[in-house]
């Protein structure tokens, strides 16, 4: 394998499964720091979305390639289809889902720490092997200590976040580990 090959498969997120396949398609590195931006293959995401969450220092773009993403902002489920964009602005309550196969171009600005959360969050899933949606207490634990170690990144609303802060604190307790 070329040292292009690895570069090129170091920036694919295969999550085995839900949520899909994510590619980096400009790091945090390539971009200096103005923003990470991926490109997202979904087959479909649980009837929730992931946890209601903000970013309390970044906004988020969708730009929907192609299918029909659902974004939940501010109490309000919204359709994003294909050739359209929808930013969720920092610091404002959002997830997403979608019922049939979605293309999207996902973009955090500034990147802050986002790849490194988004790549720690694939380990969990890839080499510990935490479930998603989570199943298991351990699952919920390590993912939550994993949001809180990122809260400038990430802030859980749907959930609480002191909910995570006090699952976290239980989870170093129960002697649990985050990937580095």
């Amino acid at each position: 394998m070329t040292a292009i090959d690895r570069g090129k498969q170091d920036r694919v997120l295969d999550w085995g499964g839900f949520p899909g396949r994510w590619e980096i398609t400009r790091s945090t590195a390539d971009t200096d720091g103005e923003l990470l931006e991926m490109r997202f293959e979904i087959e479909d995401v649980p009837e929730d979305g992931p946890f209601v969450h903000t970013h309390p220092h970044a906004e988020e773009r969708y730009e929907v390639v192609s299918g029909v993403l659902e974004v939940y902002v501010d109490g309000e489920w919204m359709e994003v289809t294909a050739g359209e964009e929808h930013t969720v602005p920092p610091g404002t309550a959002h997830t997403f889902r979608n019922a049939t196969p979605v293309e999207i171009r996902n973009v955090h600005e500034p990147a802050l720490q986002h790849e490194a959360f988004f790549r720690r969050f694939h380990q969990l899933v890839t080499e510990q092997g935490v479930s998603l949606p989570p199943e298991g207490f351990k699952d919920v634990v390590l993912l939550a200590m994993l949001t809180t170690e990122h809260e400038e990144d990430i802030y859980a609303v749907s959930p609480p976040h002191w909910v995570f802060k006090g699952l976290s604190g239980l989870g170093r307790l129960l002697g649990y580990h985050l990937p580095d």
